[in-house]
């Protein structure tokens, strides 16, 4: 292909030590092969695209392909996935491009020193995510609505009183998850070194399931396993609370956001 057909896919940054080898047999999104452009003590790893999938006009369009969306992200963290597990890896939001090596270089020059400290601190560390699923209803106190001798009033105020009734349990179910979830997120950041919550959305819930907690947590690989046992702790120890874990993996909650690009 012609330069001006080609761009630079950047999937993360890394220490220059090392990245070539980090990166030997790696294929990326349009099954390219993976490779390290060096910019002196920081190296981005890359892959050469073609602009006809991923020119800006096509690629908006593209993002909004459900299909192609999973497909692409699931190559680029793989690639991330990969270098992540020889070592510290800063990864690059997805579709990021560059016009050419040259550019991607002057970036790593231009921000060694945040993209260092954001190496150091990830270093011996991993991404550990937590999700906590509830049934609000299941954490309310259980009871008659309307107790029996209700038939005898007029039928309007028995349902006044029972939509009154049903919006308490709803509140108190609200509110004890609510409660649950900050315990789960407290007891787990007790094991991490950063940990951030995200917006939970009633979307992802599973049948009458609301999801409760989004958790990321930053954890040193020498307490991964406590973490985990952590997590099978509290799932024991609150039978109407469901917790999800996902990972250890690249640090994209606590990385990610640092680079500037």
């Amino acid at each position: 292909m012609a330069d001006q057909d080609v761009g630079v896919w950047v999937y993360a940054i890394i220490p220059a030590d090392g990245a070539t080898d980090r990166t030997e047999g790696l294929r990326g999104v349009a099954d390219e092969p993976v490779r390290a452009v060096m910019g002196r003590d920081l190296a981005a790893v890359v892959g050469t695209v073609g602009l006809h999938e991923f020119r800006a006009e096509k690629l908006r369009h593209n993002l909004q392909n459900p299909e192609w969306m999973t497909v692409k992200a699931r190559s680029h963290d793989a690639v991330i996935s990969a270098v992540g597990r020889s070592g510290p890896v800063i990864p690059v939001r997805m579709a990021t491009i560059y016009r050419d090596d040259w550019r991607v270089c002057q970036l790593l020059l231009k921000e060694q020193d945040d993209f260092a400290m954001a190496l150091r601190r990830v270093s011996g560390r991993e991404e550990l995510r937590v999700t906590a699923y509830a049934d609000p209803r299941s954490l309310a106190i259980q009871g008659d609505l309307i107790h029996s001798h209700s038939a005898e009033r007029r039928p309007a105020t028995v349902h006044v009183l029972r939509r009154r009734r049903r919006l308490a349990f709803q509140q108190e179910g609200y509110r004890l998850a609510a409660a649950e979830a900050d315990r789960v997120h407290i007891a787990l950041t007790r094991c991490a070194v950063d940990a951030k919550r995200t917006p939970t959305d009633k979307a992802l819930s599973r049948s009458q399931d609301r999801t409760i907690l989004n958790g990321a947590y930053l954890v040193d690989d020498t307490v991964v396993h406590q973490f985990m046992q952590t997590v099978a702790a509290l799932d024991r120890s609150t039978p109407r609370i469901r917790l999800e874990v996902t990972g250890p993996g690249p640090p994209y909650s606590f990385a990610e956001c640092m680079v500037a690009i």
